[in-house]
């Protein structure tokens, strides 16, 4: 069985979707859980295993403030899990707008980046961590009139082997999960014609959940996967093997 004991973690864009999911799944494996976003996440209890903290990822104040509250914890920070992300309407880059990619660049990457640098003098100081960067399936592959959150999707990938590659002999890890078609809120509906498309993409015939994507998050976060960085996952059906 997977534990976290004893482990303090920190999950951006943790109030709904995957990033709830892998929040959730971190606690319930016994980490202490910052959930960052800029949305309310009522269904935190504010104990020690979950804490809700509001805070933009792109503005610096608040990442600050969440790494101040996961570092009072017990003085460490073992786990970041970078979730948050820009998703908009979407456009080709012919019709992409400077504020869509602004708003992608500062939220997913700059984000990451920002939260990436803010942990890593506590894992140094520890001589372990493990980060991991929630890309997506457009992080590996084109999609449809999103090229902005394509492009940005391929830099964090970049970006985690980077960082796998500097602070690998410190006994940092980082590890990307690229996930498919998840049904979250802001997924198609059932029937539509992107929902057909999606699962004619996939090996399973169906979309993923939440859920999945976490068990993959707290593997890579955990002891288990004490081997493993650089590595980018796909969890998807199998839509990237085609």
């Amino acid at each position: 069985m997977i534990t976290l004991e004893n482990k303090v973690a920190i999950v951006t864009g943790a109030a709904n979707g995957i990033g709830r999911a892998i929040a959730e799944i971190f606690a319930e494996a016994g980490a202490s859980v910052i959930v960052a976003d800029i949305e309310p996440a009522p269904w935190c209890d504010d104990s020690a295993k979950t804490i809700f903290v509001h805070a933009d990822v792109s503005e610096p104040a608040d990442v600050q403030r969440v790494i101040e509250t996961a570092a009072a914890i017990n003085g460490r920070i073992d786990i970041l899990c970078n979730n948050a992300a820009y998703v908009g309407p979407g456009h080709a880059s012919a019709d992409a707008t400077d504020e869509e990619w602004d708003r992608c660049y500062r939220v997913s990457l700059l984000g990451t980046q920002r939260f990436t640098a803010a942990v890593l003098p506590y894992m140094l100081h520890q001589q372990s961590g493990s980060i991991i960067n929630i890309a997506s399936v457009q992080g590996l592959v084109a999609g449809r009139d999103s090229a902005a959150y394509t492009s940005i999707k391929h830099a964090i990938i970049g970006l985690t082997r980077s960082v796998a590659y500097d602070y690998g002999t410190q006994n940092i890890r980082a590890n990307a999960i690229c996930p498919g078609a998840i049904q979250t809120r802001i997924s198609p509906q059932s029937g539509d014609e992107l929902h057909q498309r999606q699962l004619s993409k996939t090996f399973l015939g169906r979309t993923g959940t939440p859920r999945e994507v976490a068990q993959a998050a707290l593997f890579l976060a955990s002891d288990a996967a004490s081997y493993i960085t650089g590595a980018t996952i796909p969890v998807d059906g199998g839509w990237t093997a085609m």
